[in-house]
């Protein structure tokens, strides 16, 4: 092996290891990402239920009938 293939190969595997340092970089950002897209989702379906709550005790509420006086 020459010496120009011998540094050849070097940056090869620098290049493969700064890209697998890169990779693993990415994918714990990635399970931070995914961690709070689930709480988010959560937290929108307990709103949702709380929302859906609210409109149908709103609907129950007796109509608005004009005051005696009138």
């Amino acid at each position: 092996m020459t010496s120009s293939e011998a540094e050849r190969i070097i940056r090869l595997e620098e290049t493969v290891a700064h890209q697998a340092r890169i990779i693993e970089d990415l994918s714990a950002e990635l399970a931070k990402q995914w961690t709070s897209v689930a709480q988010m989702r959560a937290k929108l379906d307990r709103l949702t239920e709380r929302f859906l709550t609210l409109e149908e005790q709103t609907l129950d509420a007796p109509a608005i009938t004009r005051p005696p006086h009138y």
